[in-house]
């Protein structure tokens, strides 16, 4: 045995690059992969606090302290027009507790039949939202059968003579959960006058979800721009009020104004300052896409219907031991950025995001465009689902409709990955669907068949290749290929001078080296 093998093992250990193994569980992530998620913190409105521009920190060449001091003024009173705009709502939750009564439409025939889902699985999801409110209690749960739920009073008047008796007979309900979209500010009057208590439709019932997890400052500002569709709603019915009232509508002090004008007026103005500063925060967070790119971390959109598992997989492909799943509807509302490594050690980004509902008015899912914006720049998107919802199929289909309505390069929604989550729950199951693939995020499997499956998009997503190059040590091959790729592993051969190097490469980058390296041998894993 020549003396050049006994060394190699001693050499591996010496001069072999340093691969980042999986993330121990409490582990902290540093260097550039460290730098990148800084990049993906949650963003504020601009105003105090916010860190110094790029090219000069603290006082600008020349002194002038004047336009500083200007400056932060402008800072000031910009982020007190934020706070006011997170003021309290005049549509927030009811204070104390509240006892619930849900009723549920039931559209039992013609073209307004779901056709995914039924009466009694609806109702469940519904119960879930109120049981995801703090202090809110469902009391009793009613199904009444209709024709068309588009109806002003949603049921046929005997329908709804019965159910105003049966909420009548319970004296301890404080509010009635009518589970359709959205009902008008006119009817919903005309309903609590009916029944005596407060009434919420699916609308209002999310947005008080929303507001109670709402953790960011843009979050709660996207959560005040979906206010607006209703306080105007509120507002005509208001003043329909004040006219049969009064006689008529009222001029504001000589302004040549009416209340309606003037609250309207009032309203505009409020959401055209929201939009500026969300527009603000698009635009930075635009900046930091830019420079989250040079990075070159592949982004990874972790998706699916809300309590889906998401975060729980997130967990499981990380080992990210500050994650703290909660089993509860639409516990994220702000996107979240974790480390993680696939086979080949490659550093990628997860992204968590905000899960889906079925029966979404689009003003709401407009609302938070600015947040599910990121998904478009993603490099794959991993779907998940809970094969175990017994509406599993109608959760698919609401996530693939939100997804397509999101305008979404067509590559992405091509390329999507499909996991089919909770499957420790069912016995001996395999996916039906061509290419799903069936994990259990809390109990580990199927996890290395995904970051397979995730590293082999990525890679033709970003146009990457792993391969071995075997390189001359007295070259400038090394140097260039730490310069222009990805070195995963140095392997030094001391008895002929050379190494071979596992990279990660472009296409391009692998096309340069060829011209700039001819005689150079390469290997595919």
């Amino acid at each position: 045995m020549g003396p050049g093998r006994l060394l190699r093992p001693l050499l591996r250990c010496c001069c072999r690059r340093a691969v980042p193994p999986p993330l121990p569980r409490g582990a902290a992530v540093r260097g550039p992969l460290s730098a990148a998620l800084r990049l993906w913190a949650p963003q504020r409105p601009p105003g105090r606090g916010e860190p110094p521009r790029a090219g000069g920190g603290g006082r600008r060449a020349g002194g002038d302290d004047d336009d500083d001091d200007d400056e932060e003024e402008d800072e000031e009173e910009e982020d007190e027009d934020v706070e006011e705009l997170l003021g309290p709502s005049p549509l927030g939750p009811v204070a104390g507790a509240q006892r619930v009564a849900v009723v549920q439409p039931a559209v039992r025939w013609g073209p307004k039949k779901p056709q995914l889902t039924t009466a009694e699985l609806q109702i469940a999801e519904a119960i879930a939202l109120i049981d995801t409110l703090p202090n809110w209690t469902v009391l009793d749960k009613i199904i009444i059968p209709t024709k068309n739920p588009d109806k002003k009073f949603v049921f046929g008047k005997g329908n709804f003579d019965v159910l105003t008796e049966k909420i009548k007979k319970m004296p301890h309900v404080t509010a009635v959960f009518l589970n359709v979209e959205r009902i008008s500010s006119i009817t919903k009057k005309e309903l609590e006058d009916a029944w005596g208590v407060k009434v919420f439709d699916r609308y209002t019932i999310v947005l008080h979800i929303f507001r109670c997890n709402a953790r960011t400052k843009e979050a709660k500002l996207q959560i005040a721009l979906a206010e607006i569709p209703l306080l105007r709603s509120n507002l005509k019915n208001e003043v329909s009020q004040l006219d049969q009232q009064r006689g008529g509508s009222r001029y504001i002090m000589g302004s040549g104004e009416t209340f309606m004008e003037t609250q309207n007026r009032l309203l505009k103005e409020k959401e055209l300052k929201i939009r500026h500063v969300l527009e603000k925060l698009r635009r930075k967070r635009s900046l930091l896409r830019t420079q989250r790119r040079k990075r070159e971390f592949p982004v990874i959109s972790v998706m699916g219907y809300t309590n889906c598992g998401k975060t729980t997989l997130i967990k499981a492909l990380t080992g990210e031991a500050g994650l703290q799943p909660r089993d509860q509807l639409f516990a994220t509302l702000d996107i979240t950025a974790h480390a993680g490594y696939l086979p080949s050690h490659m550093a990628v980004i997860y992204v968590d995001t905000i899960g889906f509902l079925s029966d979404l008015p689009h003003n709401l899912v407009e609302s938070f465009s600015a947040t599910l914006e990121e998904v478009a720049y993603s490099d794959l998107i991993v779907h998940v689902r809970d094969i175990t919802h017994p509406e599993t199929a109608l959760q698919k289909a609401s996530v693939l409709s939100v997804l397509k309505n999101l305008n979404l390069p067509s590559h992405l929604l091509e390329s999507m990955v499909e996991v089919h989550n909770k499957v420790d729950l069912i016995e001996r199951y395999e996916p039906t669907e061509e290419n799903a693939l069936a994990i259990s995020a809390l109990h580990g499997h199927g996890l290395e068949e995904l970051k397979e499956e995730i590293e082999k998009k990525i890679l033709k997503a970003t146009g990457k290749k792993i391969l071995t190059i075997k390189v001359n040590l007295q070259g400038p091959q090394l140097s260039w290929l730490y310069k222009e790729a990805t070195v995963q592993e140095v392997e030094v051969m001391p008895e002929d001078g050379t190494a071979m190097v596992t990279v990660i490469i472009s296409n391009s980058a692998f096309g340069k080296y060829r011209n700039l390296f001819p005689s150079s041998t390469f290997f595919i894993p």
